[in-house]
């Protein structure tokens, strides 16, 4: 996961993996879910990101993962 930060057109990307989107839903206005040709999300755009979300505290983020899920990934 790759997390960037555009202050010029504020826009917050994550990224979810390697693969290349195709296609693109919108969610909620100025937030999109990238996908690929098979439904899979591989990244999530906010735009207006400041006036949605603590920019602050996702660039600066704790990611706690769940052992069990883990496992059952694997």
């Amino acid at each position: 996961m790759k997390i960037t930060y555009d202050i010029k057109v504020d826009t917050l990307y994550i990224a979810l993996g390697g693969k290349t989107p195709k296609g693109a839903i919108e969610i909620s206005e100025g937030v999109n879910l990238d996908t690929t040709a098979d439904s899979r999300i591989v990244g999530i755009e906010i735009l207006d990101a400041s006036k949605k979300i603590d920019i602050k505290t996702i660039l600066s983020y704790t990611l706690e993962l769940d052992r069990e899920v883990l496992k059952k990934s694997a």
